[in-house]
């Protein structure tokens, strides 16, 4: 079994800043490309930003110049660094990573997601 646990949800103004962290557990033999999705009320889930495990990554259009996505040094680990928040950010964010487990098998794994309100 694999976890995806989020955290470093929360409030905040528009304009100000949240660092998203994620962590996967479990029987992991190898992380594969990570990212991160969200889903605002009455709307379909969508990309905000995923990261390869060598390292390249991608944005949303919506995001660009203001999010930064990054993996830890374990590489078991992804964060998302949110600046110059905007209202419509407002959303809950899901990790999710294709991992292979120490079965060999490669399946889609997501979080349970972090609620991120940006809001005056």
């Amino acid at each position: 079994q694999v976890q995806l646990v989020e955290s470093g949800g929360g409030f905040v103004q528009p304009g100000g800043s949240l660092r998203l962290s994620c962590a996967a557990s479990g029987s992991i033999f190898s992380i594969n490309d990570m990212g991160w999705y969200r889903q605002a009320p009455g709307k379909q889930r969508e990309l905000v930003a995923t990261i390869t495990s060598g390292g390249s990554t991608n944005y949303a259009d919506s995001v660009k110049g203001r999010f930064t996505i990054s993996r830890g040094n374990a590489k078991n680990t992804v964060y998302l660094q949110m600046n110059s928040l905007k209202p419509e950010d407002t959303a809950v964010y899901y990790c999710a990573g294709h991992v292979t487990s120490t079965t060999r098998a490669t399946t889609h794994y997501w979080g349970r997601g972090t609620q991120v309100t940006v809001s005056s």
